[in-house]
């Protein structure tokens, strides 16, 4: 980490350029990144430390922003302010989360949100999700990376918070350069994985060795969506991670929930989480791999009223989109046959390189192809504390559909 922030004279920074041809209005209104095709990338472009503060100017050297420029990411730039004289200091890192604090505490009765949503919360690259008093930051950026110590102060002055970690293990990280190493920046790690109270159910949450930063807080909209439909049904919960839709189902009345994971530690700590809500005789899990595993069911007859399937991205890049669509299909033909006649099926996408409409195609060729028709009862996203930035489709990359089969 720097040492303590001090402002710096814009007329001191560097000053970066786009291409005669790249798009300058898309960034006056509000697009956040510059890729490296996009600007005039010279020897001394190509030196600058990753997360260097620069001023960013249009073909016609007018003023478009402040920016981090990072020249071994293929996001070269990233705009930090539409002020090219914005001063990144204490009190502007104040001010982006008292803005952000104020909008959480707006829509949640309790502190356990997504505090900071990267672009759309003006902290290019930056993900907080908060625990009551603890917070864990991913700097997944490498000016956030070198700016770790005003930010996290400014992070605790306007929430409160007693203790911070940083969790390296995003794969953004690699991409600009970055290490992996995660680490208590304030205060002290949890001994052990920390209730988190969400629609109801409890859910463990371990915050120094879970996936991402302990939980998934973007589903929250989605549990309570299939949780309504489950009063009283027997639910399937394929990638349940630490049993996201089932017990969301458990708490809203659903008979059963069956929870399968390829995790043991996750579904340990969804059982755990069963039992701080007293409802372990209602829940199952069964680890192993989701395709096998659905595959499996189906040969042992069995069936359920409420089956979802929410995947890990199996499409994170336009590379890996074709082999994505295919598998989401593939997760669609496997699990409709296990769904009763009237019942649901939920499915989910977390791949941002897959639109809406790609993906709804796919789920409705796999419903297809496993000889079931259905209506589209609901489309659902990240919930508000995940707000998109209308520039930056990546920012809506969570879909999720519920089909009544």
């Amino acid at each position: 980490m720097t040492e303590p922030l001090s402002p710096t004279p814009s007329h001191d920074l560097p000053t970066v350029r786009l291409m005669p041809k790249a798009n300058a209005r898309a960034i006056r209104f509000g697009a956040p990144w510059v890729y490296t095709n996009e600007m005039v990338v010279d020897r001394r472009t190509k030196n600058l430390a990753p997360g260097t503060l620069a001023r960013l100017e249009d073909a016609e050297r007018q003023p478009l922003g402040l920016v981090t420029v990072n020249p071994v990411s293929k996001i070269i730039a990233r705009v930090l302010d539409q002020d090219a004289d914005a001063k990144i200091d204490a009190a502007w890192f104040e001010a982006k989360f008292a803005r952000a604090l104020q909008l959480r505490a707006q829509i949640y009765d309790e502190p356990y949100y997504r505090l900071i949503h990267a672009e759309a919360d003006g902290l290019p690259g930056v993900i907080i999700d908060r625990f009551g008093d603890t917070c864990v930051v991913q700097p997944n950026a490498a000016w956030a990376d070198m700016l770790l110590e005003p930010l996290c102060a400014a992070l605790v002055k306007v929430t409160g918070v007693k203790n911070v970690l940083k969790n390296a293990s995003g794969r953004t990280r690699a991409l600009e350069g970055l290490d992996d190493v995660s680490s208590v920046l304030l205060g002290e790690a949890p001994s052990a994985a920390i209730p988190v109270p969400m629609n109801g159910a409890t859910y463990m949450a371990d915050l120094t060795g879970g996936q991402k930063t302990g939980l998934f807080y973007d589903q929250r909209p989605n549990h309570a969506f299939a949780a309504s439909l489950s009063r009283g049904l027997r639910v399937l919960d394929i990638f349940a991670h630490v049993g996201g839709f089932g017990l969301a189902a458990l708490a809203a009345g659903a008979k059963s929930a069956l929870a399968v994971d390829g995790s043991a530690p996750a579904l340990e700590l969804a059982t755990q989480g069963a039992h701080a809500m007293g409802m372990q005789d209602r829940f199952a899990t069964r680890q192993g791999d989701a395709f096998d595993t659905l595959a499996a069911l189906r040969a042992e007859g069995a069936e359920f009223d409420v089956v979802i399937c929410d995947p890990p991205a199996f499409a994170p890049s336009k590379n890996t989109m074709e082999a994505g669509l295919r598998a989401y299909e593939r997760i669609a033909r496997l699990a409709a046959p296990l769904v009763a006649e009237n019942g649901i099926l939920g499915l989910c996408s977390c791949s941002h390189a897959a639109d809406l409409n790609q993906f709804r195609t796919s789920s409705v060729r796999g419903i297809g192809r496993a000889g079931r028709r259905g209506i589209l009862l609901h489309t659902g996203f990240a919930g508000p504390d995940h707000p998109q930035l209308p520039q930056l489709a990546e920012s809506g990359y969570l879909k999720s559909l519920f089909f009544r089969l």
